[in-house]
């Protein structure tokens, strides 16, 4: 069994709820009937109700044991307009721009990943980033102890080894607290994923002083504020990439340290680097890229490439499945 077989079946066994809130797109039509046969979650389909099922009978979909919620016809319709005033109000949002919003279909699933109606949210098929995390931010916020939102990559090495990568898509330039958050998140995901303790390397273009710069200083403020958060977890930096990887330059650059030459989640000092490492390693490696896996929420929603495929989002839905579980160290966050 591959990693993603080994996510898809792990999360089954949760018996969850995903909210797919483009709901008439053919890729998420087919994706929500996939799962349904394997399953894998109970699924909802948010969008206008006939277009739904008008564009599932042409394409030759069942929707067999999927609910679809019509936004304009909830029941809960005006109960998620009140929630959307309450979090907006204090912006100068108006109630009829709360009831406008609530018939969205991305709000409306939000709304309902907040109250708990559903466990997860997956979307982003043809939507942008930004339409995922504007509602998501103003619903459901971040979780306790971070005020970070950014994602990371599982990389799935041809020998079979998996490294995370973080952060790859969302934040540009990151402070040293918004660093420690995306660091203590990317361990997070990495463990829920892989069921494998994270060891992770704060990176940087110097090994324990041997540059001087005020780059590496935010790395090694990044890693201090890690360890005072999150004490239990093997984190060390500032490491150089070949210092955390490999065994032999580890013994010659941090021979001390616990995390060189045996990391397996990287943390990058900012978004040019860990964009363009990412797709080295994916291109030139030929290691498979499962993300970006967004973290960092209050609760768990997901976002989609646009090019994706219907298997492409049952993988994404089945990680944020996964991503509903309680950290195991999350009361030292």
């Amino acid at each position: 069994m591959n990693i993603l077989e080994s996510i898809r079946s792990r999360a089954a066994k949760l018996h969850k709820t995903v909210v797919l809130p483009e709901g008439d797109e053919e890729r998420n039509q087919q994706a929500a009937a996939i799962m349904a046969s394997l399953n894998m979650a109970r699924v909802v389909l948010v969008g206008n109700g006939a277009s739904i099922r008008s564009h599932a009978e042409s394409n030759g979909v069942s929707l067999a044991g999927i609910e679809v919620v019509d936004p304009s016809t909830s029941p809960r319709l005006h109960d998620y307009a009140a929630l959307i005033l309450e979090k907006r109000k204090a912006k100068g949002m108006t109630a009829e721009q709360a009831a406008q919003l609530a018939v969205d279909p991305i709000y409306h699933a939000t709304c309902m990943l907040a109250t708990g109606a559903v466990d997860a949210l997956v979307t982003g098929a043809v939507h942008s980033t930004g339409d995922m995390l504007r509602p998501a931010l103003q619903i459901v916020g971040t979780a306790p102890g971070n005020k970070t939102v950014s994602s990371m990559f599982l990389m799935v090495m041809p020998d079979g080894r998996l490294f995370g990568f973080g952060d790859c898509a969302i934040v540009p330039d990151p402070t040293a607290e918004q660093l420690a958050d995306i660091a203590v998140a990317t361990a997070s995901t990495f463990q829920k994923l892989t069921n494998i303790e994270p060891a992770v390397a704060m990176l940087s273009f110097s090994t324990k002083g041997s540059a001087s710069h005020e780059m590496v200083d935010k790395v090694v403020q990044a890693t201090k504020l890690v360890r005072a958060r999150r004490p239990d977890l093997a984190i060390d930096g500032e490491l150089q990439f070949d210092a955390s990887l490999v065994p032999s330059v580890a013994r010659q650059k941090a021979p001390w340290s616990v995390v060189a030459g045996k990391a397996n989640c990287f943390i990058f000092p900012e978004l040019n680097a860990a964009n363009i490492g990412y797709k080295l390693v994916q291109r030139l490696a030929g290691a498979e890229a499962v993300g970006p896996v967004s973290q960092g929420l209050a609760k768990s929603a997901n976002d989609l490439s646009r090019g994706c495929s219907a298997e492409d989002i049952v993988n994404v839905c089945a990680i944020a499945l996964l991503n509903t579980q309680e950290d195991a160290g999350s009361h030292l966050s």
